[in-house]
Order: structure tokens, then sequence, then C-alpha cells
């Protein structure tokens, strides 16, 4: 089974100057502003690095809840942010790490077991594998 989803951007004029857009298959995005100012600077608009941070923390989330389900766990919530470092070096810019915070609940679970699944999610979450970058995880279980 292949799944195919697509993103679309258009960038005009071409460098500093240029201004683009940024849209989605769904329209969950559409034509949302993305260039210099939004990348580098504090511009209205969005940039690659939140796009990229935005989808390895849903996708890390989902591998999560499908895995602590599938362990038994059915009651919880989970939060999760990725901070995506890009860093300048000597031929450009490079996006060197995405650090997965997360904060859970998850009803009935041990410390051992939750951080065993968790590492587990995040090696196999497919935007994880995709990323060629240090991946860190730090979270936090509520247990009550």
């Amino acid at each position: 089974m292949s799944i195919v989803k697509s993103g679309s951007a258009v960038y005009k004029p071409l460098g500093k100057k240029g201004k683009g857009s940024i849209s989605t298959q769904t329209g969950a995005l559409s034509n949302q502003p993305y260039g210099f100012n939004t990348r580098f600077e504090d511009g209205k608009g969005t940039n690659p690095e939140e796009l990229i941070g935005a989808a390895h923390a849903s996708c890390f989330t989902m591998a999560l809840s499908f895995a602590l389900s599938d362990a038994g766990y059915n009651d919880g919530e989970l939060n999760t942010t990725a901070k995506i470092s890009l860093e300048k070096n000597d031929d450009g810019f490079e996006i060197t790490q995405s650090a997965l915070s997360l904060d859970a609940e998850v009803e009935g679970i041990s410390e051992d077991e939750f951080e065993k699944i968790a590492q587990e999610a995040k090696e196999n979450c497919p935007v994880s594998q995709l990323l060629n970058a240090n991946i860190t995880l730090e979270y936090r279980l509520n247990i009550e």
C-alpha cells in the first residue's frame, strides 16, 4: 500500500526580495505566506522549519498513541512540541536537530514501560525515519 500526500510552494521573484506561498493537498494550508522574512526574521507567515516541526510532532504523537493503545492503554493525553534547529555552516544552512518535548498522561502505566514505548515510537515514526538529524526526546509523564 502506498499513500501519497502533497504540498506545494510558489516563490517569486528570486532571492531575499521574493515572497512565496505554501499550500497542502487537503487545503489545511492554502497560500500561506513564506519568505526570507518569515524564515530568518519575525515576518508574518510560516517557514519550512515550523512545518517540519508540526509534521514531526504530529507523526510521533500519533505513533505513540497507537503504540500505547496496542499495549492496552486507552485513557490519556499526549502533548508534543518539536523544536527544529536550523544551523549556519560553511555551505549554507543545515537542519541539525528535532527536539521532541512530550507532556503525557497515561492512566496505569509505569515509568519504565512508558519510556520503552515512547523511545520506540520516536525511532519508528515515519517522519523520524525521514529526517537525517539528531532526534531527541524529553518527556514528563504525569502519574496520579
